[in-house]
């Protein structure tokens, strides 16, 4: 799960170019909209789009739990191996 999570701070920085920003400074439990690292809706759906390009994954933008899949880079790996799982299923 850690290299997912450094795979997804390294996705985040290149999308959003943040070049003031190593992955290091990214806490994978740290919120990534507002307070956090400061991203806003429109880079939650650019976010989106890199994760379905990248994972081949599908995002349900109408899930209730979207708002949580997307709060922190941890959540974020959790939800990415869980549709990879149901994806192989």
């Amino acid at each position: 799960m850690e290299n997912l999570e450094a795979e997804l701070k390294l996705l985040i920085i290149d999308i959003f170019e943040l070049e003031d920003i190593s992955p290091a400074n990214i806490a994978s439990e740290e919120p990534l909209f507002g307070a956090g690292l400061g991203l806003d809706s429109i880079d939650a759906l650019e976010l989106g789009v890199a994760l379905k390009k990248k994972y081949n994954i599908h995002i349900d933008t109408h899930s209730a739990n979207l708002v949580e899949h997307f709060a922190s880079v941890k959540n974020l790996a959790h939800f990415v191996v869980s549709q990879q799982e149901i994806k192989t299923a």
